[in-house]
């Protein structure tokens, strides 16, 4: 993708190795400005990888401007086999001028560079209706409180009150820092209950929480499975 000036984002399992929540995956989940230049460089960098479209819908604009997820395989030797999931808008998260301008970008011992989406806006992509999202949000937020909590900016701080899903380290959390706390009760009800200890009434309103976000998934995704399968029968 770099070689060919993409302007794409690495998201989903590969994005989460990076931010130290391991999660194997075969898949490359890419976020990519919707523009016809950008899909022309990324079509020759798929062309690049011998990588053939799977499945609906077409590799369109129009479909990615939409919402929908145009899905490859990847035909070349050194990555056969792979799967690459192309995206442009997701359901909470911001446009993609937004998510480039405040990408994470990290290079490897070769000086290979990999950019990515920020950690911030990985775990908005992760509020989804699958099951292993959920898991892998706890880890990824858990790994970057481990790694940051002594050094933390107060935005750092906010940033996790507004997101950890684990009732211990929210207790803790609002214990360092009450004034940040009280500050976002009204944005998340249930940092009430980590300002107090409650640690049950914490996870039951994690679990609230969760289940609205899976159902608001499955609702902005419904209009698009339906325009899937149309797509199927005519095809």
């Amino acid at each position: 993708m770099a070689t060919r000036q993409v302007r794409a984002l690495l998201m989903g399992g590969q994005a989460c190795v990076f931010y130290g929540a391991a999660e194997f995956s075969r898949d490359t989940d890419l976020a990519v400005l919707a523009e016809p230049g950008n899909l022309d460089r990324l079509q020759s960098a798929l062309t690049d990888l011998q990588a053939r479209r799977i499945a609906v819908p077409p590799f369109e604009l129009d479909f990615l401007l939409r919402g929908h997820a145009v899905h490859f395989r990847c035909g070349h030797p050194d990555a056969a086999e792979m799967r690459v999931d192309v995206m442009s808008v997701m359901r909470g998260v911001a446009t993609f001028p937004e998510l480039w301008e405040r990408r994470t970008v990290l290079a490897d011992a070769d000086g290979i560079t990999y950019e990515l989406l920020s950690l911030p806006d990985l775990v908005a992509a992760k509020k989804t209706q699958r099951d292993k999202d959920w898991p892998m949000l706890r880890r990824l937020l858990e790994a970057d409180y481990y790694a940051e909590h002594k050094t933390a900016s107060a935005e750092r701080v906010r940033f996790w009150l507004r997101e950890l899903r684990t009732p211990e380290l929210l207790v803790e959390l609002a214990g360092q820092h009450p004034s940040q706390c009280e500050e976002l009760v009204r944005t998340r009800p249930l940092l009430a209950f980590a300002a107090t200890g409650d640690t049950n009434a914490l996870q039951a309103g994690l679990d609230a929480e969760e289940k609205r976000e899976r159902e608001l998934d499955r609702q902005y995704w419904q209009p698009l499975k339906a325009e899937l399968e149309r797509l199927r029968h005519s095809r």
